[in-house]
């Protein structure tokens, strides 16, 4: 063996290497999410968290006046333009307007794979709002118009999985590090806003929004490994690699 080859040799161990410990470190990641989900749904359930969801929905609103919002009005019409970038009217022309591009770039298979996590995603929202069926708050007055009811937070949990999925594709078509970092930093930062909306407009518990972040960011990265571990079969590296 001449000492080219035994460095290459080297090189492809230290680099699976480097794979199985970033799968090892998702794959906790995904477990330790699920495992808070399910422990602070079940305090929820108990009612441990009234007096916590209580004081912070409180100490959005005016205390001399609980039907009128903290901050300037501007503050108020602005959170009610955000919170509908987690509501299903956008989210679904995101989603269509994304899978749209990818079949025009006959990137057939990405766009299953978004069209699947949403889907899936929606699907797995409502079947946790109908599980816990949880009210929703009636301490202080709704700004937004609501009927389903509160837990999770479907704006949080749907805005989480969406926007981190797309996110995360564009990571992967970045070159520089900085350009990745922004493109998961703008999709935490619009999902954080949207859950931030829902309890200032009064219409989730401040635990909803959690339960919903947790779960989305659960559920976006299990479809991420599930995606990333059938690359192959389901043709999305072949895709990948013929945009390259």
């Amino acid at each position: 063996m001449t000492t080219q080859t035994a460095v290459r040799g080297w090189r492809r161990l230290r680099k699976l290497e480097r794979h199985e410990i970033a799968w090892l470190v998702v794959g906790a990641c995904v477990c330790l999410l699920l495992w808070g989900f399910l422990s602070l749904a079940d305090e929820v359930m108990e009612g441990d968290t009234t007096t916590v969801d209580t004081r912070i929905l409180l100490a959005f609103r005016k205390a001399d006046d609980p039907s009128r919002p903290i901050g300037p009005q501007w503050v108020e019409n602005s959170l009610l333009d955000v919170t509908a970038l987690g509501g299903p009217t956008v989210l679904g022309l995101v989603v269509v307007s994304v899978a749209g591009f990818l079949l025009l770039q006959t990137r057939y298979h990405t766009a299953l794979v978004v069209l699947a996590t949403a889907a899936s995603g929606e699907i797995a929202n409502m079947a946790m709002k109908n599980l816990f069926l949880r009210p929703r708050p009636t301490i202080v007055p709704h700004l937004r118009d609501v009927s389903s009811t509160s837990f999770p937070s479907g704006h949080a949990m749907e805005s989480a999985i969406i926007y981190l999925t797309l996110g995360a594709m564009l990571m992967r078509l970045a070159e520089r590090r900085i350009t990745k970092i922004y493109c998961i930093g703008i999709a935490v930062f619009m999902t954080l806003l949207v859950g931030i909306s829902r309890v200032y407009l009064g219409v989730h518990y401040p635990t909803d929004v959690v339960a919903g972040w947790m779960f989305g960011f659960f559920w976006a990265s299990l479809c991420w490994i599930v995606a990333r571990r059938f690359e192959k079969e389901s043709g999305v590296a072949e895709e990948r690699g013929k945009a390259e």
